[in-house]
C-alpha cells in the first residue's frame, strides 16, 4: 500500500481515501482512453490517407483534427474537476493537513518543511497511522518503516533480533564512534559487550560510580548552584550545567580524568562542543538521503564540514588521554589499581596482545563516554523542567526525602547530599525518574536495518535494504500504549495499588533499549540521576524563567533547543516550603 504513487498519511483513513481515489480514476479513465484511441486513430488515418508531399497543403483537415481533440480533452477535464470538487466538498470537515508521498521525491518536501518539529510531527503521524508508517524516497533509495508499536518493538529487538542489526548504514552515519559497541553487529558486538559487561558490573566499579556521583554533587553541582543562588538576579542554563557535570563525571568513570568543566567561570571545552556538532550531524543523516549527505561530505560543506572538524577534535582528545595513561603505567612502581574503564582496558592482557589495541580502546571508550555524557545530562535537564512545572510532584518528592535529610548532617555548608544507598528504596523518586524517561527518553529514536524479508506483528512487510526507525519519543505519547493521560507527568502510574513498583516491559518503556542490546549502563545512569536529583531538589527551588521556550533540539540525543534557563533559590530562603517539609 505504501508503494503507491500518492498516499494520504494524516488527512483521512487510508483505505477510504484510496477507494475514493480509485473511484475517481475509474470515472475519468474510460473517456480518457477513448480520447487517446480517437487521437491515435485519426493520426493513423491522416498519415495513411494523405500523401507525404501533400500533407503540408491539407491544413484544414489537420486543424479539424486538433480542434476535435481539444474539445474532447476539455470535456474530460471538466468531468474530472467536477468529480474532484464533489469529493472535496464531502470530505472538507474531515480533512486536516496531510502528508503526501510524491513520485520520485517521496516525503522529502514534508521532511524539509517540518524539520523544526520533526519529533512532534512524527508523533502526530504515528498517532493517526495506527502506530506504524512506511515512507519512501525512490530516487535516492530512501525506504523507512517508522513505528512505536510495542508488539513490533518486541519482535525487532528480541524475538527476531538477528534479522534487525544496526547495519552498515548505521555505522556510516555514526562514523565518529568507529568500530565501537554501538556500531558493531554479530560476533564483534558480542565480544565487545561481554568485555564491557564484565568490567561495568563488578562491585568495585559500581562502588566507584556511587562514590564519584556523590563527590561530584557535593564538590561541583551544589557549590555552583549556590553561587548562582547568591548572585542577585542571576539566571543559569541548567542544561549546560548538567552537560558539564555529566562530561566531568563520565570522563572520570571512563578515563579517570576530571576535565573540570563545571567551574564557576564555565570554561569552554572543545571536546564537548565537538560532540554536540557530531551528534547533530548524525541526526541530520537519519533524515537526509545517504547520497545527499555523502556528497556534502565529499565536498566538505555544511554540517559535514563541522562533523569532520569534530572528529579531529575527538580523536585528538582520546588519543592524548590514552597516551598519557600508558606513559604513567610504564613508570616503575606505578599504581594500577584505578577503577576507571580506560585503566581496565589497558591492563587487560587479552586487549594488550591485540595489534590494534589502541584503536579498540579508542572506539570502546569513546562509545561509553558519548553514551554516559549525553544520556544522563539530557534526562536530568528534562527532569527539572518537569519538576519545575509540576509543583505537586515536587512536594511529594521532598516529603519522601525529608526523613533521610533529617538524619544527616550538612555536607557542604548548610546543604545536604545523599548517598546512593540511602536513595535505593525511595519508591516515588524512582517512579519520577522513570516517568521523566518515558516522556523524554535520552535517545528519541532507534535505528535498525533489515536483513531478510519479514512480516511484523502489525502486518507490515519489510524487505532487505529497508531501514526501521523506532520512535521512543512517540511511544511515550501514545494513548493506545499509555492511556488517555499519556502526555501528563504522573509518577503514580509506576506505583501499583499495593504500594510497590509496577512492572513495565522494556518493549513499552524503551528508554534503556530492549532485548539483547539493553543498556549496560542502566543502573549507573539511575544512580547518577537519583544522587543528583535528590541533592539539587532538596537544597534548591528551580524556577524556569517566564517566557523561556523549551522544546526538543534537532539532535540524535534529546537535548533542549534553547537550553533550560532557570532561576535558583535556596530552600532555606523559603520558609513556606521548609515548614511543609517539617
Amino acid at each position: 500500500m505504501a508503494d503507491r504513487t500518492t498516499i494520504s498519511l494524516i488527512a483521512r483513513p487510508r483505505r477510504r481515501w484510496e477507494g475514493r481515489r480509485n473511484s475517481l480514476a475509474r470515472d475519468v479513465r474510460a473517456p480518457l482512453y477513448a480520447y487517446i484511441a480517437v487521437l491515435v486513430h485519426c493520426s493513423v488515418v491522416c498519415m495513411s490517407s494523405v500523401p507525404l508531399y501533400a500533407m503540408d497543403m491539407d491544413w484544414f483537415f489537420v486543424l479539424q483534427l486538433l480542434m476535435s481533440s481539444l474539445c474532447l480533452l476539455g470535456i474530460i477535464l471538466h468531468r474530472y474537476r467536477a468529480l474532484q470538487k464533489t469529493n472535496k466538498t464531502k470530505q472538507r470537515r474531515r480533512r486536516p493537513l496531510g502528508l503526501t508521498q510524491w513520485p520520485i521525491i517521496g516525503v522529502v518536501p514534508a521532511i524539509v518543511s517540518n524539520i523544526h518539529r520533526i519529533f512532534d510531527g512524527v508523533t502526530g503521524l504515528l498517532a493517526l497511522s495506527d502506530l506504524n508508517y512506511q515512507c519512501r524516497f525512490w530516487f535516492a533509495g530512501f525506504r523507512y518503516f517508522i513505528t512505536c508499536d510495542p508488539a513490533n518493538v518486541r519482535h525487532i529487538f528480541t524475538s527476531n533480533f538477528e534479522n534487525y542489526p544496526k547495519g552498515d548504514a548505521f555505522a556510516q552515519m555514526f562514523d565518529i564512534l568507529g568500530g565501537g559497541i554501538f556500531n558493531s553487529d554479530g560476533e564483534r558486538w558480542r565480544r565487545q559487550r561481554t568485555k564491557a559487561q564484565m568490567l561495568m558490573t563488578t562491585p568495585r566499579y559500581r562502588a566507584f560510580v556511587e562514590r564519584s556521583s556523590l563527590e561530584k554533587a557535593e564538590k561541583s553541582v551544589l557549590p555552583f548552584l549556590s553561587h548562582v543562588a547568591d548572585t542577585a538576579g542571576a539566571t543559569c542554563d541548567l542544561q549546560d550545567v548538567f552537560m558539564r557535570w555529566s562530561f566531568d563525571t563520565t570522563s572520570n568513570l571512563v578515563y579517570g580524568v576530571d576535565p573540570g568543566c563545571l567551574a564557576i567561570g564555565l570554561p569552554e571545552v572543545p571536546f564537548a562542543r565537538a560532540m554536540d556538532d557530531a551528534l547533530r550531524t548524525v541526526f541530520l543523516r537519519h533524515i537526509i538521503p545517504m547520497t545527499c549527505w555523502k556528497a556534502m561530505r565529499r565536498l566538505d560543506v555544511g554540517h559535514e564540514r563541522k562533523n569532520a572538524a569534530a572528529q579531529r577534535t575527538a580523536d585528538s582528545f582520546v588519543a592524548a588521554t590514552i597516551a598519557s595513561r600508558r606513559a604513567a603505567y610504564k613508570k616503575q612502581g606505578a599504581d594500577k589499581s584505578a577503577a576507571d574503564l580506560l585503566s581496565s582496558f589497558i591492563c587487560d592482557e587479552e586487549i594488550a596482545d591485540d595489534p590494534d589495541a589502541d584503536a579498540y580502546i579508542r572506539d570502546m571508550t569513546l562509545n561509553l563516554l558519548v553514551a554516559g555524557r549525553d544520556a544522563t545530562s539530557s534526562a536530568l535537564s528534562w527532569f527539572f523542567y518537569l519538576l519545575a512545572t509540576n509543583p505537586r510532584v515536587e512536594q511529594k518528592l521532598l516529603e519522601e526525602l525529608a526523613p533521610i535529610a533529617a538524619s544527616k548532617k550538612p555536607s557542604t555548608g548548610s546543604m545536604v547530599a545523599f548517598e546512593a544507598g540511602e536513595l535505593k528504596n525511595l519508591l516515588y523518586l524512582h517512579a519520577a525518574v522513570c516517568e521523566c524517561l518515558r516522556l523524554y527518553p535520552s535517545l528519541p529514536m532507534e535505528h535498525k536495518a533489515v536483513v531478510a524479508r519479514d512480516v511484523l506483528p502489525s502486518g507490515h512487510l519489510v524487505r532487505p535494504g529497508d531501514k526501521i526507525l523506532v520512535f521512543n519519543y512517540s511511544m511515550g505519547r501514545m494513548k493506545r500504549v499509555w492511556g488517555p493521560d499519556c502526555r501528563e507527568f504522573r509518577p503514580e502510574r509506576w506505583i501499583s495499588d499495593d504500594g510497590k513498583l509496577r512492572y513495565v516491559p522494556s518493549n513499552k518503556f524503551v528508554a534503556f533499549n530492549s532485548g539483547p542490546r539493553t543498556c549496560l549502563g542502566k543502573e549507573m545512569v539511575l544512580v547518577q540521576m537519583k544522587v543528583t536529583v535528590a541533592a539539587v531538589a532538596w537544597n534548591f527551588a528551580v524556577e524556569v524563567v517566564p517566557g523561556h521556550v523549551v522544546e526538543p533540539k534537532l539532535s540524535i540525543i534529546l537535548h533542549m533547543k534553547n537550553g533550560l534557563l532557570v532561576r535558583v533559590k535556596r530552600r532555606s530562603d523559603n520558609p513556606a516550603v521548609m515548614s511543609k517539609q517539617q
